[in-house]
């Protein structure tokens, strides 16, 4: 991604595929950030159509940790 247009163009591209739940795209570190559960060579597929790819991860999106100790006390007075 060197410039907007081409950073548009990749969102929209991504944007088509079933499941992703976020988009994210940084042109200073030339990375782009798809979260959701979709199926990856498609979106490699897509992607190669508007130029080069690397894909440095694949997994389950990180989740926010919780205080366990205060839901459990919340749950303790009922």
């Amino acid at each position: 991604m060197n410039d907007e247009k081409t950073k548009q163009k990749a969102i929209e591209a991504a944007a088509d595929i079933y499941g992703i739940d976020s988009i994210a795209a940084d042109l200073k570190e030339q990375k782009m950030t798809i979260i959701g559960e979709m199926d990856t060579v498609a979106i490699a597929k897509k992607l190669k159509k508007i130029g080069k790819i690397d894909i440095l991860s694949v997994g389950p999106a990180k989740e926010e940790k919780k205080d366990d100790k205060k839901d459990d006390k919340k749950d303790a007075k009922k």
